[in-house]
């Protein structure tokens, strides 16, 4: 069973999510800066590791599903997603524990022997269709992610490439000494680091065949485990960038080396950004300094924000990206009215 430490991470980051998606649509219109928010803490949400019985204890997952009808199809989709991952634990877990017939220690006494006959027969056809559903749905995902070998390395859930062409599979990776969640940790580093083999090209797609993703996920997590021991949310914003479809760049210098395990520790949210990202950041810096020193502020006039002072709604206001390049922009306003000066991420 999950301890409490995680069921009060995981009800802090959905109401932080369901806060945020409040906000969002107050005024029946989208708030980009806290529609970004309540997306962010659903991403956050989704690299906790969670069970069925911690799901039912939080009851999470029951309050979640309001947020998938949202107003902002952003938010929706997110949270559907999160709510289809959730799903398919319950559901594993589940087809796991049905692959136990109950009661079979029990030996049946005489005055049942006939009944205790017939309900195992239907307890062994019952778990016989379980097994025959689970498999065919294993069967039909691996083969969805089957890949032309002579273009593309072949990745599925169950195997990881090699050099040999026969990549070790998932379930056979080391365990850290009896804890589950630093096996969860090392099971969501494999499979961001195997998405290297769809992306990677040329040169860096030969150098990535020779390199056991496995052996990377497990020096990764040893280094993180070490620096940051049981803090979770430290673990966050590693786990988010080397998942970011929009960040191939990290998880591709992890995996053939570049970035070694105890680099990636000290590494800041901006040191990991993609190169694209490092680019937009380079220019926002060099713009931000123009402007500062020209004395400038690119202001705005807009009604979307009330003044706490004298309840007008006659302002102008200017972003500016004050912190890491995947938090939202910091918003200043003025009130035109009596000049009263207020700021929000």
């Amino acid at each position: 069973m999950a301890g409490n430490g995680e069921g009060a991470e995981l009800v802090e980051l959905f109401e932080k999510a369901s806060k945020a998606a409040d906000r969002a649509v107050a005024d029946g219109e989208v708030v980009a800066a806290e529609e970004a928010r309540c997306i962010e803490a659903l991403k956050a949400m989704g690299t906790l590791p969670v069970s069925t019985s911690l799901l039912m204890s939080t009851q999470v997952g029951k309050q979640l599903r309001k947020l998938t009808k949202s107003p902002s199809r952003k938010i929706g989709n997110a949270a559907q997603d999160l709510l289809d991952a959730w799903k398919k634990v319950v559901a594993t877990e589940a087809a796991l524990k049905n692959g136990t017939s109950p009661g079979a220690n029990k030996s049946p006494s005489p005055k049942q022997g006939s009944q205790a006959a017939k309900s195992t027969s239907m307890v062994v056809k019952a778990e016989k269709v379980t097994l025959s559903k689970v498999e065919a749905k294993v069967t039909k995902v691996e083969s969805k992610v089957q890949i032309n070998s002579s273009s593309r390395v072949s990745v599925s859930p169950a195997a990881a490439p090699s050099p040999s062409g026969a990549g070790p599979k998932l379930g056979n990776i080391p365990k850290a000494g009896g804890d589950p969640t630093r096996d969860r940790v090392r099971e969501l580093l494999v499979e961001a680091l195997a998405k290297v083999f769809n992306e990677a090209t040329d040169k860096d797609l030969e150098w990535a065949r020779t390199i056991d993703p496995i052996k990377v996920a497990v020096s990764v997590e040893n280094a993180m485990f070490s620096s940051f021991g049981k803090e979770k949310n430290k673990y966050r914003s590693i786990m988010f960038n080397l998942k970011d479809a929009n960040n191939p760049d990290f998880r591709r210098r992890v995996l053939l080396g570049e970035i070694k395990p105890e680099e990636i520790v000290v590494m800041t949210a901006e040191d990991m950004a993609s190169d694209q990202r490092k680019k937009e950041n380079d220019e926002i810096k060099a713009k931000a300094l123009f402007e500062c020193e020209r004395g400038l502020k690119q202001l705005e006039s807009t009604d979307q924000f009330k003044c706490s002072k004298c309840k007008q709604r006659k302002t102008t206001y200017f972003q500016l990206q004050t912190r890491s390049a995947d938090e939202p922009m910091t918003t200043y306003v003025t009130c035109v009215n009596c000049n009263h000066h207020w700021k929000f991420c």
